[in-house]
């Protein structure tokens, strides 16, 4: 299992868009994902579960994955998160 801790500094935190966004990255993928909120897990390709985590600006999250490209997963959503989704 690969993970990695990141903060969520975005400015509206994982709403609708970047929710969608994560969600789609996560689904390239065929590592399951999770990531990890106040010790609760959440599925990173379920957009459901993403909108129900309701993460928001300054939160700890950790992205966990295992599978064949589970390092590779790990590293491209830390991305997206630290890029702010483009935002």
């Amino acid at each position: 299992m690969h993970k990695v801790e990141v903060i969520l500094n975005n400015e509206t935190g994982l709403h609708a868009r970047p929710a969608s966004l994560f969600v789609k990255e996560a689904g390239k993928f065929l590592s399951n994902i999770f990531i990890e909120k106040d010790e609760k897990e959440y599925n990173a390709k379920s957009i459901i579960a993403i909108l129900s985590m309701a993460a928001e600006k300054g939160d700890k999250l950790i992205i966990k994955a295992n599978g064949e490209d589970a390092k590779e997963s790990v590293e491209v959503l830390k991305g997206l998160i630290d890029n702010n989704f483009g935002e």
